[in-house]
């Protein structure tokens, strides 16, 4: 767990002093069963949430970008707090939106996206790489640097 904060803390302390702007992707954490098209998160949801909060607090997130959805906004909610930045909400499925936003950005940025919209995020920012996010999995950390040629590092959640 500390190994992985401490190798994001490094890989994002590289890209500000190269000026390359960060994006940091992930899917919202784990939803409630209950609660039908815009669940909230569930405990472990909730969690997972607070965990990337604590990942992401030394980042230099100076924006957050999540969906209309509940999930979305409530994983993205810890950090947030921890960053003292309100997010922006982008409709889930105007990736075209989402991406004119990242590619103006200032510094590091935090999306927190869907299973099915997070593939056609990372190909609108230029990464080539086939993503492919199961239902059931909520551990993908994709962290893009974003530039003349966009490069993707990608990481899991620790279990």
């Amino acid at each position: 767990m500390k190994a992985l904060a401490l190798f994001l803390l490094a890989f994002l302390t590289v890209s500000i002093a190269s000026a390359q702007p960060v994006v940091v992707i992930v899917r919202h954490a784990e939803k409630a069963a209950n609660g039908g098209k815009d669940p909230d998160l569930s405990s472990a949801g909730r969690a997972r949430a607070d965990e990337l909060a604590r990942i992401l607090r030394d980042s230099g997130i100076t924006a957050i970008f999540t969906s209309e959805f509940k999930r979305t906004q409530e994983t993205a909610a810890p950090t947030a707090t921890s960053a003292g930045v309100a997010p922006t909400v982008v409709a889930a499925k105007d990736t075209d939106a989402l991406v004119a936003k990242l590619h103006q950005l200032n510094g590091n940025a935090l999306v927190v996206g869907h299973g099915d919209t997070i593939p056609n995020i990372i190909k609108a920012l230029g990464i080539n790489s086939q993503i492919n996010i199961p239902d059931a999995d909520y551990t993908e950390l994709l962290i893009i640097t974003l530039g003349d040629k966009s490069q993707l590092f990608r990481l899991h959640y620790p279990s």
